[in-house]
């Protein structure tokens, strides 16, 4: 059992109402831990420890957060196995997914320690002898971030790297669902000696913590990774003050198999995209579009070696796929397997809660469904869970018209070996991102971006820091 405190101003403290909340293994649903359920008020606290903090933090040197946020980077690799210990046992993802996740979230603090002194701004000819015109960078001021349970330690690192290197400082608040892993990522901020007030955590429900956010003027950058739902709630919050937002939110990601494909790679691709993290990853593929020509080879391999994942908990030697999150997960999964079958889907393998003894959690034996159509809620609503839905195709164009027949725009995949049709299918998706033989295109020095109503603003590498940063112009006359 843990019992933690959010940290705020430097400090590890309670609520002010000393009102806590439990966290629940979803592998056994067993509490293992206890955290602040933060008010209104610790938001507000919060808040202010960063505002008043915000002129100091932003004239350090860049050499300076470069410092703080390399040695964060090096704490969490030092420390990888204990924190993906917590991120499994509050997450339910295999332990060496989790290990995976916290070097990786290590990866983008390393990035964003170089990132720190890339800051540039730039001169533009100017009209007369006498005027320069400069254009310059500045950190746009307090930042809220609100991050998923999904990747509790990845997320934090994405959204906060690039807002403390640009100078802002933070106030976190974590999914309920999985506290304990942002608790571990703020030992380390403390540990490699931020000051007091730059980095700020609360735990607690959205719902009384995001108001506070929106409402409170000293808030000047909203950054949330959730469902696109909240994030339009986010939007037109954000408006009243014309505060600025950042939105990864829904995805619902096709991936296309063309005939000419390598069909071994194509459906080790599929495992690792559908099935990482229990199918919920944002990313993850939804719809599979497989060519009419290969849909019997391909269902039938990838049948093979769905039944070949190993279902349990995170901590067990060999399991692929641990439990989702919680139970209302798991009954919209089994909703929109349901609802397939009903409407004519074919059940190749799995299709149902999966019950082992001494695991009471949510766990989905890994489905396949062939003979799906457009009627069906799966595709068009993110299932998040361990369900691949096949869908056929004759032709590049027709599969191209199907793929852009939704309202979300994250992630995309496309498998064939014809280098002319992987440019023409890529530029003709309405998506964000694009994997060409790819199941894992996200890196941390890469762009991560959502169209339509997957999102607003953009994340990752470079291009991740422009979300934290206010251009200011300069025109200077000179003196004679």
């Amino acid at each position: 059992m843990m019992e933690k405190k959010m940290y705020i101003g430097g400090q590890w403290v309670h609520s002010v109402t000393e009102k806590t909340s439990n966290v629940t293994n979803p592998a056994t649903e067993e509490v293992i831990g206890v955290v602040p359920s933060a008010s209104r008020e610790d938001a507000a606290i919060a808040i202010d420890a960063a505002n008043e903090v915000f002129e100091s933090w932003s004239k350090t040197t860049a050499s300076e957060r470069c410092n703080y946020l390399f040695k964060t980077s090096e704490l969490l690799i030092e420390r990888a196995d204990e924190i993906a210990e917590i991120l499994t046992l509050e997450q339910g993802k295999p332990f060496a997914e989790a290990k995976g996740e916290v070097l990786f979230a290590a990866e983008y603090f390393r990035l964003y320690s170089e990132e720190a002194k890339r800051i540039y701004g730039e001169t533009i000819p100017a009209p007369t002898p006498n005027k320069r015109l400069l254009v310059i960078r500045q950190p746009i001021g307090v930042v809220a971030a609100i991050t998923p349970w999904n990747f509790p330690a990845l997320m934090i690192a994405r959204k906060i790297g690039p807002a403390l290197a640009a100078g802002c400082p933070v106030v976190v608040k974590p999914a309920e669902q999985t506290p304990l892993t942002a608790i571990a990522i703020f030992e380390a901020f403390e540990k490699a000696g931020f000051p007091a007030g730059v980095v700020n955590l609360v735990t607690g429900k959205g719902s009384r913590l995001g108001p506070e956010f929106l409402e409170n003027q000293k808030v000047k950058k909203i950054t949330f990774t959730g469902s696109t739902e909240v994030g339009k709630y986010l939007a037109k919050g954000s408006a009243d003050q014309m505060k600025r937002i950042s939105l990864e939110l829904g995805g619902h990601a096709p991936f296309i198999v063309f005939e000419d494909a390598d069909l071994d790679k194509a459906v080790e691709a599929c495992i690792i995209s559908k099935f990482r993290n229990a199918g919920q990853t944002c990313i993850c593929s939804n719809r599979i579009y497989v060519q009419d020509s290969i849909m019997k080879a391909f269902s039938d391999k990838l049948a093979e070696r769905v039944q070949s994942l190993k279902l349990g908990n995170g901590f067990e030697k060999g399991v692929d796929i641990g439990p989702l999150i919680d139970r209302n997960a798991l009954e919209k999964v089994q909703e929109h397997v349901e609802d397939a079958l009903n409407k004519g889907a074919k059940l190749v393998t799995g299709g149902s809660v999966w019950n082992r003894d001494g695991l009471a959690g949510s766990f989905f034996a890994p489905t396949i469904l062939t003979n799906v159509d457009d009627s069906m809620l799966i595709c068009h609503e993110e299932t998040f869970g361990p369900v691949a839905p096949l869908l056929s195709f004759s032709t590049e164009e027709e599969v191209i018209k199907k793929a852009n027949n939704s309202s979300y725009g994250l992630a995309s995949y496309v498998f064939t070996r014809d280098l002319g049709k992987a440019f023409r299918v890529s530029e003709n998706l309405e998506y964000g991102m694009v994997g060409v033989n790819d199941p894992l295109p996200t890196v941390a020095q890469s762009l991560f971006i959502g169209w339509k109503e997957s999102g607003l603003g953009y994340e990752g590498g470079k291009y991740g820091m422009d979300q934290y940063l206010e251009l200011k112009y300069i025109s200077m006359v000179l003196n004679d």
